[in-house]
């Protein structure tokens, strides 16, 4: 094969691997192609590729997965363009593992590649423009017989295992590849114990497996809660028809029994506890249940995107703060991060997240340190998110071992428990369509590894990926004939 016609096919199976990751994801929901999803464009960066066009491989299939994924409809101007920023670091970090690898003679090729996404989506994940968005693990987010680790190594460890699986996978169809076109006598991959190494993150696999089978014991419900998924948007304090909506909406989850109801992100566009108060509190002695609140409106200091919790008896348990506002939006939170203690409730501790705190795994883990049992997640997503936006907490619910409920203002609505099993949902990202959720969820807090630990799996590839940038530097200064056969 001439080398154009290698570059050509390279090109193909670089954006091939794009399409089979995205096609892995919400709405498709083809989870297991998550597997090998990176071997097509993995071989294209070895096989196919010189050294010097190497990071073509990463740029189209890493840029090309975030353009398909990524894709809002022009919402936000950053989110349209953060592809190209991404294809470029991509293909120079492609570019130089390739080189590192050939350097020290691919002895860390199946495990080096997933160490440096991973430290790369750790960086992400620290990040607040960034997030956790297109982890490969959110494909499994409906497996919840495979998922249960996550509470222990956090989603980093299972994205982890998903990227060595399919560098392994790779290793071996470089290694046959080799083997039958072995026409200028080069060995770069043949020689590798690719059996041995196949072996081995085959073993890690069924462990992972056989460890998740034996932790997905659901909990009994014991708390019923409602998630409102009203589709009308309180335009001011005079607006009483869509004020009517929430109410009677909350009557109804009240009559199914519901001790519980979240209203959405924004329900709101004032302050319950100084505006309709007292019909607010009839409401809640009403039903004898817990609403919780959501309300937003502008000060003179900014934004006050917030949530509280309201009781039967009629008090105001307190005040939760957004903790990660959508910064490239332009929206603010002047409260958030002021408090992460949940309410104490004859129900339960009830803790509180706003829609895009599930993006990061950090504030969820701290509400849960603070001891709450359940966790209510008032959110106001975009139509364009609806598929995907709330997999997101099913994560978050596994590795800090509560339950959430998610009430969207008429786009993704979900209620999901302690073992990320989706008890109820809906998605309707026309909108237009109201419904109730209605679901038992355990309480139970504060007994996963990876809340008190956090993701330090994460912490541990982010280590990995500063020693490979310091390895990598070492052996560009290094002068040739210092390099050593191995």
């Amino acid at each position: 094969m001439k080398s154009w016609q290698k570059i050509i096919l390279g090109i193909g199976l670089s954006l091939f691997s794009a399409i089979l990751l995205t096609a892995a994801f919400p709405p498709y929901e083809l989870w297991p192609l998550a597997f090998i999803a990176l071997v097509p464009m993995i071989v294209a960066q070895y096989w196919l590729f010189p050294k010097s066009w190497s990071g073509l491989a990463n740029a189209l299939g890493v840029g090309g997965f975030f353009l398909f994924y990524m894709s809002l409809g022009g919402l936000i101007p950053f989110l349209v363009w953060l592809p190209i920023p991404v294809a470029i670091v991509a293909g120079i970090v492609g570019w130089r593992e390739r080189v590192f690898n050939e350097k020290t003679h691919l002895r860390f090729f199946w495990l080096l590649g997933p160490i440096i996404w991973v430290g790369i989506e750790m960086i992400r994940g620290l990040v607040p423009f960034f997030g956790t968005w297109g982890f490969p693990a959110y494909t499994l987010y409906n497996q919840p017989w495979l998922i249960q680790p996550v509470s222990v190594f956090s989603i980093y460890g299972l994205d982890l295992l998903i990227l060595v699986i399919n560098y392994a996978i790779a290793l071996g169809v470089l290694g046959a590849l080799e083997k039958f076109n072995q026409q200028d006598g080069t060995r770069r991959f043949d020689h590798l114990p690719i059996r041995r190494i196949s072996n081995i993150v085959g073993l890690i696999t069924l462990g992972w497996i056989i460890l998740s089978l034996f932790m997905f014991q659901p909990d009994e419900g014991a708390v019923r809660v409602a998630a409102i998924h009203p589709s009308v948007q309180v335009q001011d304090e005079e607006d009483a028809s869509s004020l009517a909506v929430l109410f009677e909406a909350s009557r109804m989850a009240a009559k199914r029994g519901a001790r519980l109801i979240v209203w959405n992100e924004a329900a709101l566009p004032f302050d319950p506890q100084t505006t309709h108060t007292q019909a607010l509190q009839n409401l809640a002695a009403e039903t004898e249940a817990y609403l919780s609140i959501g309300y937003a409106f502008m000060t003179d200091a900014g934004l006050r995107n917030e949530s509280t919790l309201l009781s039967p008896a009629g008090e105001f348990l307190g005040v939760y703060g957004k903790d990660h506002p959508v910064l490239l939006s332009g929206e603010t939170s002047i409260t958030g991060g002021a408090s992460y203690d949940p309410f104490m409730t004859e129900i339960g501790a009830i803790g509180t997240v706003i829609c895009y705190d599930i993006e990061f795994t950090d504030t969820t883990r701290k509400v849960s340190q603070a001891g709450a049992e359940v966790i209510a997640v008032p959110s106001l997503d975009w139509p364009e998110l609806a598929s995907v936006h709330y997999t997101h907490m099913v994560f978050r619910a596994v590795e800090n071992g509560v339950s959430m409920i998610k009430a969207d203002i008429g786009f993704d609505s979900a209620i999901v428990d302690t073992h990320g099993r989706i008890l109820s949902k809906v998605v309707t990202p026309k909108a237009g369509v109201m419904a109730i959720l209605v679901a038992d969820v355990p309480l139970r807090g504060g007994e996963t590894l990876a809340m008190q630990w956090g993701d330090w799996m994460g912490w541990i590839a982010l280590i990995g990926l500063g020693l490979f940038h310091a390895s990598d530097l070492a052996l560009a200064i290094r002068k040739p004939g210092d390099e050593t056969e191995g």
